[in-house]
């Protein structure tokens, strides 16, 4: 069998157009307005996730205080090794 040519596809010149974007079309000012829109949201998510762990943190001190003020927890999660206390 005898090697096929492939035809060889020319290459298309580079041109000087560009797509127009968003950001070509808005002005300086709206896109100022948004950069400062998107950052304050930014900060609000921030500060939620902050408040949301101080509550775990909080909630998880709140029951080991409550544990720790149960004899029956205490009892049975220390150690039974007296001897080390005499």
């Amino acid at each position: 069998m005898a090697n096929k040519k492939k035809p060889t596809h020319a290459p298309k010149p580079a041109s000087d157009y560009t797509p127009t974007t968003l950001k070509d079309l808005l002005s300086g000012e709206i896109l100022d307005q948004l950069k400062a829109q998107a950052d304050e949201m930014k900060a609000e998510e921030q500060k939620k996730k902050e408040a949301e762990q101080l509550r775990i943190v909080e909630a998880r001190q709140a029951e080991q205080k409550k544990l720790d003020n149960n004899f029956e927890h205490l009892l049975e999660n220390s150690s039974q090794d007296w001897r080390k206390f005499k």
